[in-house]
C-alpha cells in the first residue's frame, strides 16, 4: 500500500518518543540538540500531533518559540482537526495564543472539522482569549462542519460567560 507509514524499528520508536516527552516537558534546550541535528520541525506522533501542537498545549513557550524559528508550520492540525492556535486557546495560554499569532497563525485556520481557536475558546469559556482572539480579527459569524458559529458551540457547551460575550460582540460589529 502507498499510503502506508514506513515500520519503524524499536530504536526508531523509543527515540521518537524520548523527542515527543521532551517537547511536553518543556526541555528547550534538549530539543535545541535535537533540531540543530536536522530533526524535521514538523514531526507528527500517531495521533497526528506536531510538535508544536504538543509543546503549545502544554504550554511551553520556549519550545513553541524553538519550533517556529525552525519553520514549523503553525496550521498543522491534528487528527481530530485541532490546530496549535486552537490547542492554546483551549488550555487558556494566552501568551502561548499571541506568540502564534504574532508568527503569523492564521486567526481564522481551522482543521478538517472546521473548528477555529475561537470557536473552541468560546465552547471551554476563555473569555480573555476570545476577547483577544476578536482583537487580532477573529471571524466571529464563520461556522464550523456542524453549522455552529462560535457563539453557538459555547451554548451546546453550557459555557457560562462567552455566549453573551460574543453576542455583544456581533452587535457591536
Amino acid at each position: 500500500m502507498a499510503n502506508q507509514a514506513p515500520q519503524m524499528d524499536e530504536e526508531t520508536l523509543a527515540f521518537l518518543l524520548e523527542v515527543f516527552q521532551k517537547v511536553r516537558a518543556g526541555l528547550t534546550d534538549e530539543v535545541a540538540e535535537y533540531m540543530v541535528r536536522g530533526l524535521p520541525p514538523n514531526l507528527r506522533n500517531e495521533k497526528g500531533d506536531s510538535l508544536l501542537m504538543i509543546a503549545a498545549y502544554n504550554g511551553n513557550a520556549g519550545v513553541v518559540k524553538l519550533l517556529l524559528d525552525h519553520g514549523a508550520d503553525m496550521e498543522l492540525a491534528n487528527d481530530r482537526g485541532q490546530t496549535p492556535l486552537a490547542a492554546a486557546a483551549f488550555k487558556g495560554d494566552i501568551g502561548i495564543v499571541n506568540m502564534l499569532l504574532d508568527a503569523g497563525a492564521d486567526v481564522d485556520g481551522a482543521g478538517n472539522g472546521g473548528r477555529t481557536a475561537l470557536m473552541t475558546a468560546a465552547m471551554f469559556n476563555r473569555t480573555e482569549i476570545v476577547d483577544l482572539l476578536l482583537r487580532r480579527g477573529a471571524t466571529i459569524d464563520l461556522r464550523d462542519a456542524g453549522g455552529n458559529t462560535a457563539q453557538a458551540a459555547a451554548e451546546i457547551m453550557n459555557a457560562p460567560d462567552t455566549p453573551g460575550q460574543l453576542a455583544r460582540a456581533a452587535a457591536r460589529r
